[in-house]
């Protein structure tokens, strides 16, 4: 079944942070995922409000969780560790 990774994001340090982007959408298409949407309008019903909302489809969990663990993603992440507060879901969509 195919999976969504979902992060809410709070960016702190807008330079850090577009490094790790750039690098982060290399890794996820290297592990068969694309975006459905990044950083686009929202509307805040519930919970904290984060103003950047990114949604990746993957063709498993396993490929999502595949790509969180990978080297190339990790690589990335060091960027925003210090540059944003962050949540990060993978959910198994009902396709």
């Amino acid at each position: 079944m195919p999976a969504l990774w979902i992060a809410h994001v709070t960016v702190t340090d807008a330079e850090a942070y577009g490094k790790y982007a750039a690098l982060a959408g290399l890794a996820i298409e290297r592990h068969g995922g694309y975006f459905i949407a990044r950083a686009g309008r929202y509307v805040q019903l519930e919970g904290k409000e984060r103003p950047r909302n990114v949604v990746a489809k993957f063709p498993s969990v396993e490929a999502a969780e595949a790509c969180y663990n990978s080297s190339d993603y990790q690589a990335a992440l060091d960027y925003a560790r210090n540059a944003s507060e962050r949540e990060l879901v993978i959910i198994e969509t009902t396709e």
